[in-house]
């Protein structure tokens, strides 16, 4: 991973200590972990590889979705494999450069998955709302476009906290009840003032999720009374089938990260193992469900990677 500078701290190291309370169960835990990454790559790399060889498959709500597969990609691979020597080998060590590396690569990922999961709602408005000029809108080239930008405002946002970490001194104890560099466990091993630290994070997740959750509920608001004007009942069925795959997607990402934040800042009396396993099952769980949730959903995308799949 890619280093930040240090002022005196490029030759300490952390200790990711896994789960604790369930250290004699890693080697169990991390079948599902194993699994569950597997298959990610799995889903995500066919998606990729059927977007990428079928023309007809080549529009911008695919090209949305490759993406969206790339993060998806991207989130489980800064996690698991650490996670998995962790597990299976006991390496728990891990650099200050490493750890705070991880974490932006691992926030910039997730601010750019958001920004995707935004791009495609306004997709589906321009879809249903303004059909006529959807290719004039949303060109692959527009999308591409899109994509850079959600990206570049992804690294801006998230560059700035590993930076401030970096200038921090960290205190003696340097151990990470995790398997990963989480943010929160970080800060708390600082030993300096954090007060600027923590109203950039603070305004940081009211500016990212509120701006890209305002948006996409205003593009539903906009769909949904489009979709009411409709007056066959066919044309209602077909406008909210165009919508269901991509409100699944989103809840898939959206309500277990809820989840995991409400009962990290409300659950004192839950166990820490539990904090940390929800984490990691939010990481996990979604890049493994987004490329099988539109496969089985989305009839055009199903029925080539089955030619694929056949034809292989």
């Amino acid at each position: 991973m890619a280093a930040f500078n240090f002022t005196n701290s490029d030759a300490s190291t952390f200790i990711l200590t896994g789960i604790p309370g369930l250290e004699a169960a890693h080697i169990w835990i991390s079948i599902p972990f194993f699994t569950f990454y597997i298959l990610s790559l799995l889903g995500n790399f066919t998606l990729l590889s059927v977007v990428g060889k079928e023309q007809t498959l080549q529009k911008p709500m695919y090209l949305l979705l490759c993406i969206l597969a790339l993060t998806d990609i991207a989130t489980p691979t800064f996690v698991v494999p650490k996670a998995l020597g962790i597990f299976w080998f006991n390496l728990k060590g891990i650099t200050v450069a490493g750890c705070l590396s991880q974490m932006f690569f691992l926030h910039t990922v997730s601010v750019m998955h958001s920004a995707t999961l935004m791009t495609m709602a306004f997709d589906r408005y321009v879809a249903i709302c303004n059909p006529l000029r959807y290719a004039t809108i949303l060109s692959n080239a527009q999308i591409a476009k899109l994509g850079l930008v959600g990206l570049i405002r992804a690294v801006l946002f998230i560059l700035p906290l590993p930076l401030l970490l970096s200038q921090q001194p960290f205190c003696a104890n340097r151990i990470i009840l995790h398997t990963q560099c989480e943010y929160i466990a970080v800060v708390k091993m600082v030993c300096g003032d954090i007060t600027v630290i923590k109203i950039y994070s603070l305004v940081l997740m009211f500016v990212i999720n509120g701006f890209d959750l305002t948006l996409i509920a205003l593009s539903y608001s906009l769909i949904i009374r489009a979709v009411l004007r409709i007056s066959s009942k066919k044309g209602h069925q077909k406008a909210l089938n165009t919508c269901t795959t991509h409100i699944s997607v989103m809840l898939t990402y959206y309500i277990p990260g809820l989840f995991s934040i409400l009962t990290h800042h409300f659950g004192q009396g839950i166990a820490p193992y539990v904090h940390i396993i929800l984490a990691d099952l939010y990481l996990l769980i979604p890049p493994m469900l987004n490329p099988i949730i539109y496969g089985v959903k989305t009839k055009e995308l199903r029925d080539k990677v089955g030619k694929y799949t056949c034809r292989r």
